[in-house]
């Protein structure tokens, strides 16, 4: 945890970029964000060839994604964030940091050495790690916040085919295990965030294209550069 001290504040001022993995990502022209900062979730990996770039950082600290994604985490090589119960499965390097991520316990911590609430969504992770970085405008995109999948939230199930929810069919493929999302519990932790970076004198834009989340200020995208 202690390696992360020398993170704090190193973006101060500076703007970002969190990339959501939802199907509007494949209308979004990313190539604006080769010299921006970016963080991506998940297996936002798949996208990297078609963008030409990888994103300055990445997270991940769903048990189910890193369970079976670990080779491709591990090969990853940019500054890497990950729950602690990741290292069932990962192996410790200097630039992978092991993140105490739980379920429980609705805050926001602007101390990535603390207990971090996931608010059952990795944006919220990501939302968190920016603000600790010293980020002042972050900028979300492909954040939908809305599924074809339906069920009950938080239910593990097994992906049958193609997946309709994200920006790539095979993201979540045939027999890929995963939860399906708590938007509800999602927006109170988006709702946290919110009023952490506008206590701060930040902000958090939703630049996502068609997306459903109504809970920070909408700007377009192409307007920012």
């Amino acid at each position: 945890m202690e390696q992360l001290v020398q993170l704090k504040d190193i973006h101060k001022g500076e703007r970002c970029f969190i990339l959501g993995n939802g199907p509007s990502l494949k209308d979004t022209d990313l190539k604006k964000l080769k010299d921006e900062y970016t963080f991506g979730l998940n297996r936002i990996y798949l996208a990297f060839s078609e963008m030409g770039f990888q994103t300055s950082y990445y997270l991940c600290v769903n048990d189910l994604v890193v369970e079976q994604t670990a080779d491709d985490i591990q090969a990853l090589k940019m500054p890497r964030f990950v729950t602690v119960r990741a290292m069932k499965w990962l192996k410790p390097e200097d630039d992978l940091y092991f993140l105490y991520s739980t379920y429980t316990g609705k805050t926001f911590a602007k101390d990535l050495r603390k207990r971090l609430w996931e608010g059952t969504t990795v944006t919220y992770i990501a939302l968190q790690t920016a603000f600790y970085l010293g980020f002042s405008q972050v900028i979300l995109i492909g954040v939908d916040h809305s599924f074809s999948t339906k069920g009950k939230p938080n239910t593990t199930i097994v992906s049958q085919g193609d997946d309709p929810n994200h920006f790539n069919p095979g993201y979540f493929g045939k027999g890929f295990r995963w939860q399906l999302p708590d938007l509800e519990t999602s927006e109170i932790a988006y709702e946290l965030a919110r009023e952490t970076y506008k206590e701060a004198g930040r902000e958090v834009l939703d630049a996502t294209i068609g997306g459903k989340l109504q809970i920070f200020p909408k700007v377009a995208y192409d307007s920012l550069f």
